[in-house]
């Protein structure tokens, strides 16, 4: 089992780690605000599910398997990079189809349907398995106990810390987007900057060759 002081310094830095710009709480950011708060966290609740995926790749061996394969680590880069692109052009679509019929109605996707693009988008970013794979062993005590319990243990931590910073995210960019979308217009704009934020977010997946991100969040 995890001792209090190094749960309490393990929050302590993965709230920095979250707090930093990267794919996860710009995916936040954009879909809140041209979504609304609802979307906000469902892809907030995914991505945290997401990163307890990858606790239990790195607990298993899978991400080690990963690092060690150039093959792997690129076809699965790409296929992040690909998924990034798919939501950013449909976004993109829908601010046409907003600007071409402004009047028509737009019925809004469940919040599970953020939930799984969130969850998708972050599993599948070999850049955070490798992060996982370096951070949480940092942590782990074997005096204490089994290394994979206490593994397992700190990626519940992560998710959970990871829930409450990207809610709060939702929740204010999303009241933001709000009073944005009351203008006429509005509504077709951010959905054009979200839409280029996942591209972007794309094209920085595939250009980055660094062996791990700054900043897994």
């Amino acid at each position: 089992m995890l001792d209090f002081d190094t749960a309490l310094a393990f929050l302590g830095i993965s709230f920095l780690i979250t707090l930093a710009p990267g794919p996860d709480n710009l995916m936040v950011l954009g879909q809140s605000l041209a979504r609304g708060r609802m979307a906000g966290f469902g892809i907030a609740l995914g991505c945290a599910l997401g990163c307890f995926t990858h606790t239990l790749w790195a607990a298993l061996g899978v991400s080690a398997a990963l690092a060690s394969s150039p093959t792997a680590f690129l076809a699965l880069k790409l296929a992040g990079a690909a998924y990034l692109a798919w939501i950013g052009i449909n976004a993109l679509r829908h601010a046409a189809a907003v600007h071409l019929d402004a009047a028509a109605p737009q019925a809004p996707a469940p919040w599970h349907a953020y939930l799984r693009r969130g969850f998708i988008a972050n599993a599948i970013n070999p850049k955070v398995a490798l992060f996982f794979l370096a951070f949480l062993p940092q942590f782990v005590r074997p005096a204490d106990g089994a290394a994979s319990v206490q593994m397992a243990q700190l990626g519940l931590l992560f998710a959970a810390q990871t829930v409450l910073i990207f809610g709060a995210l939702a929740f204010a960019a999303g009241g933001i987007g709000r009073l944005l979308a009351r203008r006429p217009g509005a509504g077709a704009w951010l959905d054009r900057i979200a839409g280029l934020l996942f591209i972007g977010l794309a094209l920085r997946l595939v250009v980055d060759d660094a062996p791990l991100p700054a900043a897994a969040r």
